[in-house]
């Protein structure tokens, strides 16, 4: 077979954190690795309704890494744009975005509605990015994948996906094309999880792409941050306030859950009312039950810590409890505040100094989280501006993601220096910071790639 150029568009989480999307074109095949939507900044978030730069019909097949929104929740527009081949992942990762996408769609269908009935959109009408029965047509181009198999997924193109923490159903992805390995990190995991297992780690890499979220930044260990949170729900609850949480529904939620019920097991934080706020989050506590080779938890133990939970579901429950002063723990999407159930608690608790608002994840450029951590002090929700008086505290060690010296130390089993090295998914200063470690302890060289660029390897 004649070797052909391989060209590799940049279409999302280049020079950003969101909207994972790396189109390798082979000349004969087109492959997109992730299919994420962008978050944060307006101008990323409005790049969510562009065409991309690529023709669409022409992708034979997607590749998901895992299943968070900024990796897969693209994928409705796409189908609506003419994709029609196989969207391959893990079995866990495709329930997880399954679970994702009806939660983004029905978020933006109630947004929309919301901005309609209270006329502060800038459109008329206003309309969702996509909606469920968009999410109902992709849903049928899913192909599960076992984990450390090789796959031809198309001709002379063979895939494997292997273990990476992160989130359940969470891998980095090998492709083998014309006798170079392309790696792609996707999201990598932490060595030490309370919940999931550290990150496999690959062998060889001709072209790699490589996360650089937490670039340049170390978290403290999980146990560090226990202590932490039983004093912050000691001094909360102690002065009459209630301690709220925006989660990531997956993984997070359930960490942050395993968290309080073991505090509360060991009597070092007071019997209070335990909420679980999140439809989605509820379904991914289900998902765990499926899928025990994925995660550490006994069976036993998911069943009593969520026995010490109240699991909402239905908005009317939440209205509710948004209202009630009593002190209370509340866990509810969405993690970096861009939408979700948190954001009803904010409208009526958000001028409450007694309670906290708790970070336990990353917020992203241009988020809410991000502003509310810089010291914004007011919050916008639902079209109408809310004086912010919570207190806020952020705790990193609880990240999903590996910090800088476990993304240095993933890469430690490649023997071989890479032909190339794209460091992607970070925002500017991680990126570099990355950049520069990869140097310092390999002398191997990187880029950092332009979004919208394109790459040409011979």
């Amino acid at each position: 077979m004649t070797e052909r150029t391989i060209n590799i568009h940049f279409l999302g989480a280049a020079g950003t954190v969101t909207g994972s999307k790396y189109l390798l074109d082979t000349g004969d095949r087109k492959i997109l690795i992730d299919c994420g939507l962008f978050q944060g900044l307006k101008e990323l978030r409005l790049k969510n309704w562009e065409y991309p730069p690529v023709n669409v019909t022409e992708i034979d097949a997607v590749l998901l890494t895992h299943g968070h929104l900024d990796h897969t929740g693209y994928l409705p527009r796409l189908v609506k744009q003419g994709f029609k081949g196989p969207i391959y992942g893990t079995y866990p990762t495709l329930d997880i975005a399954k679970i994702i996408l009806n939660d983004s769609a029905k978020i933006q269908e109630q947004e929309a509605e919301r901005a309609n009935k209270g006329g502060y959109s800038k459109h008329s009408p206003a309309e969702p990015l996509y909606d469920l029965k968009d999410v109902e047509k992709t849903i049928p181009y899913f192909k599960g994948i076992p984990l450390n198999q090789w796959l031809p997924i198309l001709k002379n193109v063979k895939a494997r996906f292997q273990y990476n923490g992160h989130i359940l159903g969470a891998t980095y992805i090998e492709l083998d094309v014309q006798d170079k390995r392309f790696v792609f990190s996707g999201d990598i995991g932490r060595t030490n999880d309370l919940l999931l297992y550290p990150p496999a780690k690959p062998k060889r890499a001709d072209v790699l792409f490589m996360e650089s979220t937490y670039g340049g930044r170390f978290h403290p260990e999980e146990t560090e941050a226990l202590p932490e949170i039983e004093k912050l729900v000691n001094e909360t609850v102690s002065r009459g306030g209630s301690l709220f949480i925006p989660s990531f529904s997956v993984e997070r939620a359930q960490l942050m859950m395993l968290i309080f019920w073991r505090l509360l097991k060991e009597t070092k934080i007071p019997k209070v009312p335990m909420i679980m706020d999140s439809p989605m989050g509820a379904n991914v506590l289900e998902l765990f039950h499926r899928t025990r080779d994925w995660h550490r938890l006994e069976d036993d133990e998911c069943d009593k810590m969520c026995s010490h939970f109240t699991v909402v579901s239905s908005y009317r429950e939440t209205m509710e409890l948004r209202s009630d002063d009593k002190p209370k723990i509340v866990i509810a999407g969405s993690g970096m505040l861009t939408g979700g159930r948190m954001l009803n608690y904010l409208e009526t608790q958000a001028q409450n100094p007694d309670n906290t608002l708790l970070f336990v994840g990353y917020q992203a450029e241009g988020t809410r989280g991000r502003k509310l951590l810089e010291g914004e002090k007011e919050i916008k929700v639902y079209g109408k501006t809310v004086s912010f008086k919570m207190q806020v505290a952020e705790i990193e060690g609880l990240s999903a993601h590996a910090d800088h010296a476990e993304l240095l130390d993933w890469l430690s089993d490649i023997k071989i220096q890479p032909e190339k090295i794209f460091i992607v998914h970070g925002e500017r200063e991680g990126a570099e910071a990355l950049k520069q470690g990869i140097k310092e302890i390999y002398d191997w060289d990187s880029e950092v790639p332009q979004l919208y660029g394109i790459e040409e390897l011979k």
